[in-house]
């Protein structure tokens, strides 16, 4: 089988995902057609030369519904020949997208893909498609449905994370952003989103904090308190029956920021860089994907950053840099734990927490940021992984070339 590379990496920056947020007049279809066209200018790319473009976005509806990826591909003024597919895995689906497009390209089945995502919370908001996953009451009873912070606040229980422990993380994820962006390690990556009229409407990640602290975090009210009052707590007491009580520890404060943003990768096989005149910044090595228990639903990370690493024959220890999405601080701090991967390894850009989760499009989002670190520090070795909403992993190893 062919090696998949990267060629580039680009991503708009990450936007409050409300109605105030710099990016809620740009559609989902103007963030990619800035990308797409940023990817054309950036490579001298000869657009013909990509067969597909794979899109990940967890809420395809109105805006970004009726195959977004196409629409994108047109809008941008690329080839009439390039084709174009939104699919979701929930949070997995920007790196969905592009572990489906470098095994296309492993295969032969095509040369040269686009990959990523695309979310715009501030106009569509989680929950806008419906789905039986949420909303059928036979669904939810049979499957032992909650939402997601009422099994971040288990997780946390069970592993003994307190407050102050998540709300350490939490200020140590906007001090790494705030260093990161002030350093300028972003910069390679990032494309400004600028209007009809070509003035910026955000040109940074809008909702690093720099000055976030336990003490500052340490007044915000926990989020999921009346959820789980309401019932959700005694649906995951049916289930972990040695936990008595769940303590709700998660808040906006140490949960992932919600955001409006787009990223999206240049994959292709070596012969295909070749002609396009493109030289690889990275290979893809292996990629996994695992279901998990879908109550407590976001312990996946683990299970498929072993099964990735395991059919490479490589341990913990041979990946240099970690990305494990911050969609609540205990998921990282557990995934780094149960590999028994040291802290200082993961995220050390910051995370969701600091810059916020633009659900369809975090996978390719932290891949990009993963690759530049790789460069900027000359390691080798990185792996990207998320939890994914009913019980899911995924995980993605990459190499420096």
């Amino acid at each position: 089988m062919a090696e998949t590379y990267i060629y580039d990496a680009v991503r708009t920056p990450r936007g409050k995902g409300k109605k105030d947020g710099s990016l809620y007049q740009a559609t989902p279809v103007w963030l990619l057609r800035t990308l797409l066209q940023a990817l054309r200018q950036r490579n001298d790319l000869d657009t013909s030369l990509v067969d597909d473009v794979i899109l990940g976005c967890v809420t395809p509806v109105g805006e970004q519904g009726a195959d977004i990826a196409r629409t994108a591909v047109l809008d941008a003024g690329w080839a009439q020949s390039v084709a174009g597919v939104t699919l979701s895995r929930y949070c997995g689906s920007g790196l969905e997208a592009m572990n489906m497009a470098a095994a296309k390209i492993a295969s032969g089945m095509e040369e040269m893909v686009v990959a990523g995502g695309v979310e715009s919370m501030s106009r569509w908001p989680m929950g806008s498609d419906g789905g039986a996953w949420v909303m059928d009451p036979r669904i939810n009873t049979a499957l032992g449905f909650v939402p997601q912070g009422i099994s971040a606040d288990l997780i946390a229980t069970l592993e003994g994370f307190s407050r102050q422990d998540l709300d350490a993380f939490a200020a140590e994820s906007h001090r790494r952003a705030a260093l990161a962006r002030s350093e300028g390690r972003f910069d390679r990556s990032i494309v400004p989103v600028t209007d009809l009229n070509g003035m910026t409407m955000l040109e940074r990640d809008e909702t690093i904090r720099p000055d976030a602290s336990i003490e500052s975090l340490s007044g915000l009210s926990p989020s999921f308190e009346t959820m789980g009052a309401m019932g959700f707590d005694a649906t995951a007491l049916e289930k972990y029956t040695t936990v008595e009580k769940i303590l709700h520890v998660h808040h906006a404060g140490n949960s992932s920021g919600i955001v409006d943003g787009a990223a999206l990768l240049l994959l292709g096989s070596r012969e295909a860089g070749v002609r396009a005149g493109l030289t690889p910044r990275a290979r893809v090595r292996m990629a996994a994907v695992v279901g998990s228990e879908p109550t407590i639903m976001l312990t996946g990370p683990t299970q498929a950053c072993r099964k990735a690493l395991g059919k490479l024959g490589m341990v913990v220890d041979d990946i240099d840099l970690w990305e494990i999405n911050e969609a609540f601080a205990t998921v990282p701090m557990k995934t780094a734990r149960d590999l028994g991967v040291a802290m200082h390894r993961v995220n050390v850009n910051g995370g969701a927490i600091a810059m916020g989760h633009p659900l369809g499009a975090t996978g390719a989002v932290i891949i990009g940021t993963a690759l530049d670190e790789l460069e900027r520090s000359g390691k080798a070795t990185a792996m990207a992984t998320l939890c994914i909403g009913a019980g899911m992993g995924i995980a993605t190893i990459i190499e420096r070339v």
